[in-house]
């Protein structure tokens, strides 16, 4: 038996692993106002579909789902089965509201017992 693998049915196979993974990735990265979907994402960097994306540097902020969850100071690393790597140099997650620089006397009750519960 042989693995050998002609190149045009690699080619195919690598097309529709990318439609899959297109499909299946709820991650966009915004990058001087244009959308790219994020094909796969880990802790240290994402990949782009090659066909898609430029060779982005730089700030980029990355949403799922509409929701801004990290920006990112990104270079492009290497080019990998048809996918553009990208590497983190800076990975900051954004927050709702800013953060306090003082101790609040009395924060905020979510909720009050009544002293016949105590």
């Amino acid at each position: 038996m042989t693995t050998y693998v002609s190149k045009e049915l690699q080619a195919g196979l690598d097309a529709v692993r990318t439609v899959n993974l297109k499909r299946s990735s709820r991650m966009m990265v915004e990058a001087n106002g244009k959308a790219f979907r994020v094909l796969r994402f880990w802790d240290t960097g994402f990949a782009l579909d090659m066909a898609d994306a430029p060779n982005l540097r730089g700030f980029v902020d990355l949403y799922e789902r509409g929701f801004h969850l990290y920006q990112c100071l990104i270079v492009a690393s290497a080019e990998e089965g048809g996918q553009m790597i990208y590497e983190f140099k800076r990975l900051t997650a954004v927050h709702t509201k800013a953060p306090l620089d003082f101790v609040m006397d009395h924060p905020d009750v979510s909720g009050l017992l009544e002293e016949r519960f105590l």
